[in-house]
């Protein structure tokens, strides 16, 4: 279990590994960045990749030169657009299956429940309040799918979601990574955006859990 200490290791100190991608490859940085996004959206076996913490270290780092915060901005919101669309035709292909099968080894019948529960609760728009979720944000366009939203309907939902969420954290960064208190303990920022966004899904079990104990 190597791979997960070190990839743990790249999602906290971001800040210092994202100038050595840069300086790597160059341009195809944006490519790099494109297929993590993808992947951390698009692919529902994937939700532990970094996402908000990603998209405030790339804006951070456009700030200080390192890339171009348009280019930037542009790039990753196509891939959370196009990430959640795959996603969504993924989840209307094999959802049904797995809600009828056992856990698999990547995907939890309990991660699409609690989906589904919030969507119930917050109907078309949880596929934009998802964005900000970790985890609910891997499986609500996944749910989408198997819930046979309106592919036109999810649409508008998912660009707004997008535009939204890839703006507040690349924004974040670009305006508020460059100052000092800021970049002097950005890899506690960074670890307390994964805290915070971590915080709904974590209070939302706590409550099913006692729920459940009632």
């Amino acid at each position: 279990m190597e791979w997960i200490g070190h990839l743990l290791s790249i999602v906290l100190h971001l800040d210092r590994y994202l100038p050595i991608f840069i300086q790597a490859y160059g341009n195809w940085i944006y490519g790099v960045l494109f297929v993590i996004l993808f992947c951390e959206t698009g692919l529902v076996v994937a939700p532990f990749l970094p996402g908000d913490s990603l998209l405030f270290v790339a804006g951070a780092v456009a700030a200080s030169g390192g890339m171009n915060p348009i280019a930037l901005f542009v790039v990753l919101a196509l891939a959370a657009i196009v990430g959640d669309s795959a996603n969504y035709w993924l989840g209307g292909l094999l959802g049904p299956r797995i809600f009828r099968g056992r856990d698999g080894r990547f995907i939890r019948r309990e991660h699409l429940e609690r989906t589904r529960r919030f969507y119930a609760r917050h109907g078309g728009k949880t596929v934009v309040i998802a964005r900000f979720i970790p985890i609910i944000r891997t499986f609500a366009p996944f749910v989408a799918g198997i819930g046979h939203m309106t592919y036109g309907r999810f649409l508008a939902y998912n660009v707004l979601g997008g535009i939204a969420w890839v703006g507040a954290f690349v924004g974040g960064g670009y305006f508020f990574g460059g100052l000092p208190i800021v970049k002097e303990n950005l890899t506690a920022v960074i670890l307390g955006i994964i805290v915070v966004s971590l915080l709904p899904g974590m209070v939302g079990y706590l409550r099913h859990r006692s729920q459940a104990n009632v």
